[in-house]
């Protein structure tokens, strides 16, 4: 197995608007819009922006090498991942602080709880866009790029794959997110995904 590699984010910038999106907010809405910022100012101190990932070969079939048969029989993944030498394999977390405060609003301000639910799936998306981000630069300076993310779940890559990429990564020691026998992550507001390296550059 390759090396495994920790690295923590500065906090994205906030998209109210996407966050608001999440919770199903369509236009202006100014009195739901104050309270998610109240939601940002109660939460955000105890976000915490946590990758870890490795690098994996990637055969001229598109098939990934050091995962299991879930992932090197999964079609939609070998398409994804044709043309490109290697892939990423990461996890990311934005922490427990959101898990507490839906749990904590839940009975007593349900809307709040839902504002809070959808604040945090804003900052993980933010975070592993900020990742990916991170990955296409550096890729960007050794003449290759990076494709999108494709995640357990997708196409006919099963969730089970889950369990292969907590191994792999040692995610509860390396950023304390674990996975429940029902495939669910812990804290919630965390994702796995795979990354493609390509070669060549796209065009344009």
């Amino acid at each position: 197995m390759g090396n495994i590699y920790v690295r923590s984010f500065a906090p994205p910038s906030v998209d109210l608007r996407e966050a608001l999106r999440y919770a199903g907010v369509r236009g202006e809405d100014p009195e739901l819009r104050s309270l998610l910022e109240d939601c940002l100012r109660e939460v955000e101190d105890q976000l915490r922006y946590d990758v870890c990932y490795t690098f994996l070969p990637v055969d001229g079939a598109g098939r990934l090498r050091g995962l299991g048969d879930a992932f090197s029989g999964s079609d939609a993944l070998c398409r994804h991942l044709m043309g490109c030498a290697g892939a990423v394999v990461f996890a990311a977390t934005v922490g427990l602080a959101p898990d507490r405060l839906v749990w904590k609003y839940g009975a007593v301000s349900p809307t709040r709880a839902l504002m809070h639910q959808a604040l945090a799936t804003e900052r993980i998306e933010a975070l592993c866009d900020a990742f990916c981000l991170a990955l296409g630069e550096e890729a960007a300076l050794r003449g290759e790029s990076v494709t999108g993310r494709f995640s357990p779940g997708y196409g006919d890559l099963p969730t089970e794959g889950q369990r292969e990429i907590f191994q792999l990564l040692d995610c509860p020691r390396r950023i304390g997110v674990s996975l429940g026998e029902n495939l669910l992550m812990s804290p919630v507001k965390s994702v796995t995904a795979l990354v493609g390296v390509r070669v060549d550059p796209r065009e344009g």
